[in-house]
């Protein structure tokens, strides 16, 4: 959570149930399907039957149906606050990476529909990372990155690169104090402006790499009744676009947490970057309006044209996040909508509550989808995959790749007070399964982690099994062990969490004796807007070695816990 000094600026910056312990894993073909909680009770091609994502690399929820429709999230699990760029035929986005480094990972698309990461674009810790903007100018790339470094107030920064695959410069601190959510646009003089919270504006210099003015007020946002239940007012994240004779301003208000029917997306127009500008009379354009709804809290939206077939201009579409129906666990995911262009000029959102699946863009590319995440450490997929929490600027020098192998170097004497590395997780229900080996008086672990005050797991050290709870460990749980070496397994199946492990590398399983209930381990209790992650500590004098990550999705789970079998290699003793 924020400290005192966190939370002042946050408002400054506002203001301007029992499972089987045993699952069996999920195939990953990708022609079967996981069923979601709600049905179709539409005609089309889902009428009366269940709506279901197919499965995709390790059995991951995949938005693609293969049959011309989608089932939202396009990129599931927490990718908050997106920020997308057309470039060609390519489609490139990224998303808020608060206090992971390395940060900022890059996505690519061809169809709007099927993502897979590049990388990252942030290795410089500057602190906590907010909502981008990631655009292009002439012929070079760039993100502009809302930060909180340690010790100072939010400031909005720059990198750039001639090639989306880098590398990227060095983070340019803008010198924009107090201001967060910056959305770039080139006004009608050719000028170059950031948009920011509030909602204001502020020249750039024609190289996009410092500031040409002062920083001025832009517009004032329409507002919607006030006995609507929302969070606050907050009118941030800016995003604009000119079409024909208009610019547009899309602008997020209500929240973006809180109720579930506080954040939302309007939008404004104007013939200058100047203004004056017009509210849209179909405001809000997208809100949730009921907690029986599949996606809480939409809002964040940026417009985009969808591919062009022949050199016929694509459709229209609106990206934007929002938190799946009781799972905020798994932070603010992201969401594809239709928009139409009315004869008006304006535009209005086609897609309802999300809870269809919804026909895909039309184009003749489609994309690959995902990315697996086991990994057996054969090759660095930091960044891409893994990342510290809110690490010191020599954090990476703990990090030792050797055959096969990642040699972790011990930090701190428990999760809370090291910094992990985590894994963020794209489903309801899976399970992770690692060895860690000990080298020295080392202690590590499997956990689930929120932040350094929130998160849950199982550890171990020369003597005894930990276990930890309310991110702190349950001395009175420990149980003794001689062990240089354990298979640890996570079942986290709909938030419930079930823990394993294993001395002869996962031919035979011991159940830990506690599990955990873990959905309220989200923004709501906690703040900092993050997800819960898979994380592996490293603490004490020594290291630990990771070998053999697996990671699985649990359809079963999902489908029908009745069923669900243990692994045909495994015993439970």
């Amino acid at each position: 959570m924020f400290d005192s000094t966190r939370r002042n600026i946050f408002k400054a910056c506002l203001a301007g149930a029992v499972v089987s312990p045993f699952t069996s894993l999920a195939s990953a073909s990708t022609s079967s399907t996981k069923t979601c909680a709600n049905t179709s009770t539409k005609s089309g091609a889902h009428a009366g039957r269940a709506i279901s994502w197919r499965q995709g690399i390790e059995g991951q929820r995949k938005a693609d149906l293969d049959d011309g429709t989608f089932l939202n999230p396009i990129v599931a699990g927490d990718h908050p606050d997106p920020t997308i760029l057309k470039d060609g035929e390519n489609y490139y986005m990224t998303f808020s990476s608060f206090d992971s480094y390395p940060g900022i990972v890059i996505w690519h698309s061809t169809d709007l529909v099927n993502w897979a990461p590049i990388g990252p674009a942030l290795h410089k810790n500057i602190g906590t990372v907010w909502a981008l903007d990631l655009c292009k100018h002439g012929d070079r790339y760039y993100i502009y990155i809302p930060a909180a470094p340690a010790d100072k107030p939010w400031g909005i920064y720059v990198i750039w690169a001639d090639n989306i695959n880098g590398p990227w410069s060095d983070p340019i601190d803008l010198n924009i104090s107090g201001c967060i959510d910056p959305g770039h646009t080139v006004g009608e003089d050719g000028k170059r402006y950031l948009f920011v919270n509030g909602i204001r504006k502020i020249r750039l210099t024609d190289d996009g790499l410092a500031t040409d003015g002062q920083l001025e007020a832009a517009y004032s946002p329409w507002r919607y009744p006030e006995d609507w239940i929302v969070e606050n007012f907050a009118p941030e994240g800016p995003k604009l676009l000119r079409r024909g004779e208009w610019f547009y301003l899309v602008t997020a208000v209500g929240g973006t947490a809180g109720p579930v029917t506080g954040h939302m997306v309007i939008a404004a127009r104007s013939r200058s970057i100047h203004g004056p500008w017009e509210h849209c009379p179909h405001n809000p354009l997208v809100r949730t309006e009921s907690d029986a709804e599949p996606w809480w809290s939409r809002g964040h939206a940026t417009l985009i044209e969808g591919p062009s077939i022949s050199g016929k201009a694509g459709d229209w579409w609106m990206v934007y996040h929002g938190y799946e129906n009781g799972y905020r666990t798994l932070g603010r995911q992201t969401l594809l909508e239709p928009i139409e262009w009315t004869s008006d000029g304006w535009f209005r959102a086609k897609g309802g509550d999300l809870s269809q699946p919804l026909p895909k863009p039309t184009t003749t590319k489609t994309s690959a989808a995902g990315v697996a995440l086991s990994d057996d450490f054969s090759r660095n997929k930091f960044g891409s995959q893994w990342c510290f929490h809110g690490p010191s600027s020599t954090e990476m020098k703990r990090i030792n790749y050797q055959e096969k192998t990642l040699e972790l170097t011990g930090e701190g004497n428990s999760p809370a007070d090291s910094s992990p590395i985590t894994c963020g997780v794209p489903d309801r229900a899976y399970q992770v399964e690692v060895t860690l080996t000990r080298v020295g008086d080392a202690e590590g672990g499997l956990l689930l982690f929120y932040n350094h005050k929130a998160f849950v797991g199982m550890g171990f050290n020369a003597e005894h099994i930990k276990s930890f709870q309310y991110a702190e460990e349950q001395s009175w749980a420990r149980m003794p062990i001689k062990a240089e070496s354990l298979r640890m397994r996570l079942t986290n199946d709909q938030q419930v969490i079930t823990y394993e492990y294993s001395q002869d590398n996962g031919l035979t399983w011991k159940l830990h004796p506690t599990r955990m209930e873990v959905s309220g381990i989200n923004h709501n209790v906690f703040g900092g807007f993050l997800s819960l992650k898979v994380g592996i500590y490293s603490v004490g004098k020594g290291s630990i070695q990771l070998r053999d990550f697996k990671y699985r999705a649990l359809g079963g789970a999902v489908q029908n816990r009745n069923t669900i079998k243990p692994e045909k290699n495994s015993k439970s003793s």
